[in-house]
């Protein structure tokens, strides 16, 4: 079996749907499942240096104070999966593109799933600008990654790769994440561990 995982690295819910994805996969331990990380981007517009968050709550909700909801919701959902999410430590929305970059770099190592997690505890629990590439470069070294490695693979030919992926996410008619291709099934949104359980254990072959 094959799961593609369509998810940005500032999606909260996707933190979430990656976490109970693992859970879900616990019990299926003994059988042959590759889990893809496929990049999507919320913001492919985003300038590369990034925003302030103030300015992307603006922009996204028209203020911190309609965000507020949603964010809180989020919160609370994260808790009970066992995360907790520090979000007034994020001063910026970044360009996501450098981090989906390290992660299909780290599918080599077959530290993929580990540098995608760290991403996402590196925004949305440390406050850190995961736009920056000292951030990154320090989650690639404790992965055993050089920071040569990374440094090349940011290319700007791969840079264009990331974006290319939007087409594909199109094309499938993804406009949100998480996104859950399992096999030739859908799964959209973070599904709790035991839907996800329940829904690879109806399509395995």
């Amino acid at each position: 079996m094959k799961i593609k995982v369509y998810a940005d690295t500032i999606c909260g819910w996707c933190f979430i749907g990656q976490t109970n994805l693992e859970k879900a996969l616990e019990d299926y331990k003994n059988k042959q499942i590759e889990v893809e990380h496929v990049p999507f981007q919320l913001n492919p517009d985003m300038p590369e240096s990034g925003i302030s968050r103030n300015d992307y709550l603006n922009i996204k909700f028209g203020g911190k104070k309609f965000a507020a909801p949603m964010y809180a919701s989020m919160t609370q959902k994260a808790k009970e999966v066992g995360l907790n999410l520090n979000l007034e430590k994020i001063i910026k929305t970044p360009n996501t593109v450098l981090s989906h970059l390290l992660i299909l770099l780290a599918k080599d190592s077959g530290k993929e799933n580990q540098i995608k997690k760290e991403i996402y505890t590196s925004y949305f629990i440390m406050g850190e600008d995961i736009g920056d590439e000292n951030v990154l470069f320090k989650i690639a070294e404790r992965n055993n990654i050089s920071k040569e490695k990374v440094i090349n693979y940011f290319s700007e030919i791969n840079k264009n790769k990331i974006y290319s992926y939007q087409n594909i996410a199109k094309g499938k008619n993804i406009s949100g994440v998480p996104f859950f291709e399992i096999n030739d099934q859908y799964v959209s949104g973070a599904q709790s561990s035991e839907y996800l359980k329940n829904f690879i254990k109806e399509n395995l072959n």
